[in-house]
């Protein structure tokens, strides 16, 4: 989908500088409403004000957002977007079609654990909130989408802003922000049911209901969805559950929402992703999690290697209008989740996991064994945010904070040993700590307009962070004997300004923008990371330039992008034992690029959007260290001026769409450049470029039966069945061969599914 930006008419004009412009921005909004593609921050808060009843400029959607006169990259998809091919499929998956972005699914089919990269950068680096509340996990600052299935059926809007953005709530912005928000309350009663099936077993059922206003203040709205799949890759099953609700009330100029979602999952693990090797011996499907060989010698696998996940969000929203010129957002939040990993892990040794080595039936002194273990974590995420918002003549200002803290207690137990002889408590816990995190942030940001085309605009924002993790890791310290202890307090104070200038005249319209943003590491860079180089905090400086041109018949834009990394914290190809990429700090590294968007609408029934990126990514005199095993005896190596991982020099998204009456049909195909996996540019250990097409294919039927409508569809995923992995690891290591270091490189794929059907069906009443 093509980013293309109509432009918002100035509040402050009226009479007939009012209608002249309201005559050049009407055929650019009618271009972009036709090429669905997405409308205005702005036409949005308009779309949800006359919804609500409180306010023009509603502080909760524009706190956050990036509008036509804030001068950073972004791109909104709309609902009707959303809707139009949500199949059950995870939110990066239905993203994946906007500018400079690639997704990964472990499962291979879209449903599980997926992923999003954007400009590069992954999901830990992607700052996620939902209604302005944060979502990243404060620890690893990952989202795991699978533990809010379906959640883009209870979407308004999504708004992915790529680069540092906006000041926002949460983790820091390193490559993107993505602010989502929820159905606002419905005025009217309404009903859905839907559903959708295909290959490999998926399946989604959703009920959707709604009570419309009861008694002029009151209104309650509810979805109930289930979802699961065997999956592509072998024995990656998926088996979820989710829920949303949302209880309104409203008043003159008041708004109050209480909203809950979350959901439950139990995933069968394919995250460990198979060698080429394995798969040329055991084909494309070949799944190693929870391998193991039983007593009679054959390959087996562990029944229960699952993930088994429960998390809500609890949401408590004020929009208060306190005047003409001043609104009022605040909140409340409270997220809480548990769950743990089932794991057959084989010839582990015994002292690692608090247990002795014993003699076994033949005499012989056993130090290791297959044995499976529980990896818990349980967390508790809560807190407060505020923002004032002003609008009058020239000045748009905005003024707000937020204060939150999270507990996490992580904890590990050993469930069974095979063949242990001597003493072992059941569930004997071998490893517990605790991660204690403190994060608050003000900001103020404002928009002046010059005059009737030139706007400034400037955003401030100072936050602290304080994180702290005690107990003993799940990492064996052999130089004493015991659980590494973890001891770690560290704090960080971020000052984040960004200012730019936006230009508006008739169609056209310019910005250039220079940002500053800090990010703190993730627990993984101190528990799991190599202990000779302890994590540092990032800065980025952002360097943004864009232009775009709306017609009635196309439009087109280019944004240039100058990411300037200090200490960057790229992945190294690893994974840790839980299936997190492992990070290193780079002193210099940068991504810059060039972003193409555009669309044409040659007739009433059709239109062509396409968006492309060309980028360079690249850390400067990077060093490699390799180890003997287990972060021991490094050796390190020069490489020089070499690619970051997983970062494709070329992105392109293509779509033809087709509406006629009550039919539609999509034909949207996606490329993604060569990736490696590491890096060191080791050719052995790369992602191959690929071009995957997919068709959509749907006819809506308005008000049969005394319904509202029927919508019936069919997907056609990867319709040339290309061979392809979109995600892997690489590691690497070396032995000694007598005086001699060997090294040696090993490397996992993520394969993805051939050609592949999914039907689906909604009812609306």
């Amino acid at each position: 989908m093509a980013e293309i930006i109509p432009f918002e008419p100035d509040p402050v004009n009226t009479g007939v500088e009012k209608k002249m412009m309201k005559k050049q921005i009407l055929p650019a909004v009618a271009a972009a409403l036709c090429a669905g593609t997405a409308v205005t921050a702005y036409a949005q808060s308009n779309e949800k004000a006359d919804t609500i009843g409180v306010s023009l400029r509603q502080v909760d959607v524009l706190a956050n957002r990036a509008t036509i006169k804030t001068p950073v990259a972004f791109t909104n998809v709309t609902k009707r977007e959303l809707d139009s091919y949500n199949d059950g499929r995870d939110i990066p998956i239905l993203l994946e079609q906007t500018p400079s972005v690639i997704t990964t699914s472990d499962a291979g089919a879209g449903m599980g654990y997926t992923s999003i990269r954007v400009r590069g950068t992954d999901g830990s680096r992607i700052n996620i909130t939902a209604n302005g509340i944060p979502i990243n996990n404060s620890e690893s600052h990952n989202v795991y989408w699978v533990n809010m299935p379906d959640l883009a059926s209870s979407l308004r809007d999504v708004q992915i802003q790529r680069g540092a953005g906006t000041s926002t709530n949460g983790a820091g912005a390193f490559g993107a922000s993505i602010n989502m928000v929820t159905d606002a309350p419905s005025l009217t009663p309404y009903g859905e049911v839907s559903g959708s099936y295909g290959m490999y077993n998926t399946h989604r059922e959703t009920l959707r209901v709604g009570t419309g206003l009861l008694g002029g203040h009151w209104s309650l709205d509810a979805r109930l969805s289930q979802m699961g799949s065997d999956g592509y890759i072998d024995r990656a099953t998926s088996d979820l559950w989710s829920y949303f609700g949302q209880l309104a009330y409203r008043n003159r100029g008041t708004l109050l929402r209480l909203i809950a979602f979350g959901g439950k999952e139990k995933t069968y693990m394919a995250w460990d992703y198979a060698s080429k090797e394995d798969m040329a011996e055991f084909g494309r499907r070949y799944n190693p999690c929870g391998e193991y060989t039983d007593a009679d010698g054959n390959r087996a696998y562990y029944r229960n290697q699952y993930d088994n996940y429960i998390q809500h969000h609890f949401q408590l929203h004020l929009s208060q209008r306190l005047s003409d010129r001043w609104n009022l957002h605040a909140a409340l939040h409270y997220t809480k989740d548990n769950g743990y990993y089932d794991q057959y892990k084989t010839r582990r040794t015994l002292v690692e996991y608090g247990l002795t080595p014993f003699v076994n039936a033949d005499g012989e002194t056993v130090e290791k064994s297959d044995l499976v273990r529980l990896k818990y974590n349980v967390n508790q995420f809560g807190g407060g945010m505020a923002t004032f918002n002003y609008l009058h003549g020239p000045w748009d200002i905005t003024i707000g904070g937020a204060a939150n803290y999270f507990h996490g207690n992580h904890y590990g137990e050993v469930a069974w040993v095979r063949n242990y002889m001597g003493p072992i408590d059941p569930l004997q816990r071998y490893y517990d700590n605790d991660g204690d995190k403190f994060d608050s942030n003000i900001y103020a940001r404002a928009n002046y307009d010059i005059n009737n085309h030139l706007a400034v605009f400037a955003d401030l924002q100072y936050r602290h962070i304080h994180y702290t993790i005690d107990g003993c890791s799940d990492n064996f310290d052999w130089n004493t004997g015991n659980m590494a202890l973890l001891d770690i307090d560290r704090r960080w104070d971020f000052f984040n300004p960004k200012v730019g200038v936006n230009y508006v005249l008739g169609n056209h319209r310019a910005f250039a923008s220079w940002s500053v943003a800090h990010k703190e590491p993730v627990r993984d860079n101190f528990t799991d990371g190599d202990p000779n180089h302890r994590p540092e905090a990032e800065r980025l400086f952002d360097y943004e330039l864009g232009y775009n041109f709306s017609h009635r018949l196309f439009t087109i834009g280019v944004n240039l992008y100058y990411m300037d990394y200090k200490n960057q914290l790229v992945v190294t190809g690893q994974l840790s034992d839980t299936g997190n990429p492992l990070s290193v700090n780079t002193p210099h590294s940068y991504r810059m690029g060039i972003e193409f968007q555009g669309a044409l609408r040659p007739c009433s029934w059709f239109d062509w959007s396409i968006n492309a990126t060309l980028s360079r990514n690249r850390i400067k005199d990077f060093t490699e260290y390799i180890y003997e095993d287990e972060w021991t005896n490094p050796i390190s190596f020069d490489r020089g001026d070499t690619p970051i991982a997983f970062s494709p020099g070329f992105i392109l998204h293509n779509a033809f769409n087709f509406k006629y009456r009550g039919f539609d049909a999509q034909i949207a195909s996606r490329y993604t450049g060569k990736q490696y996996m590491n890096n060191a540019k080791t050719e052995e250990c790369t992602l191959d470029s690929y071009f995957v097409t997919d068709l959509h294919l749907g006819y809506t039927f308005r008000k049969v039966f005394g319904l509202k409508q029927i919508h019936v569809g069919v997907s056609v995923y990867n319709i040339f069945s290309e061979k392809y992995f979109n995600n892997g690891y690489c590691g690497a290591g070396y032995y000694m061969d007598g005086t001699e270091k060997v090294i040696y490189r090993y490397a996992g794929y993520a394969a993805q599914a051939p050609a592949h059907v999914m039907a689906n069906a909604s009812i609306s009443f």
